[in-house]
């Protein structure tokens, strides 16, 4: 067996942390094409309900405050009652109740933070099967499949990683791809992870079927 030198290895991790800081995009797991992967964009995220909010009113700190949005998907905050908000950006909700105050107040500005995600259906991640915790999960920009199996807690002893399935929809038609999780989580292969898109499902066979 052939031993590395010291001066070797040394080299070597040097290698690895440049091409890390170089930002080298590992290829995608087989199935996926790196051209799909690369040209996605990243959707606004839409406010759903539970979601905390902080709603600050420019110059106006007695019409800015915090609003949890309600199951209906409303929020109320000072001169503004029963704000639809599910359903909307952050940016599009701004724009409403500045709409709704210029009745009360001139030339409003009103930004709108989301503090607390909640999700709607369409924008969670879905990890099914053989995960530790199976879970919906709300999706953020920039998640990958790395990113969602340690938020389940990995694979269970009798996943079947590498014949997992990501199921994708698009415009109403479902797309399935292929993913090596086994590979990815049980052999450090960076190059098994994958960037997400929201609404995305993960589906982990047993290994006995």
């Amino acid at each position: 067996m052939t031993m590395l030198r010291p001066q070797a290895i040394f080299l070597t991790l040097g290698a690895l942390m440049l091409a890390a800081c170089a930002g080298i995009t590992p290829p995608p797991s087989e199935g996926i094409s790196r051209a799909e992967l690369q040209g996605q964009e990243y959707p606004e995220y839409v406010i759903g309900p539970y979601d905390e909010l902080q709603v600050f009113v420019w110059q106006a700190p007695e019409l800015s405050q915090q609003a949890r949005v309600r199951p209906d998907g409303r929020i109320s905050t000072p001169l503004v009652e029963d704000m639809v908000a599910a359903g909307k950006s952050p940016t599009e909700l701004a724009a409403d109740i500045e709409d709704r105050l210029t009745e009360f107040v001139r030339t409003p500005e009103v930004t709108v933070i989301v503090t607390g995600f909640s999700s709607t259906f369409d924008q969670q991640i879905r990890v099914l099967g053989e995960a530790q915790r199976p879970a919906a999960l709300p999706y953020q920009a920039g998640m990958t499949t790395l990113d969602v199996m340690i938020a389940v807690g990995g694979l269970t002893e009798f996943a079947a990683g590498n014949r997992a399935k990501l199921i994708r929809g698009r415009d109403g038609e479902k797309q399935t791809y292929k993913l090596r999780l086994g590979d990815l989580l049980r052999k450090g292969d960076v190059t098994a992870d994958v960037p997400l898109q929201p609404g995305d499902v993960i589906l982990i066979p047993d290994s006995i079927f």
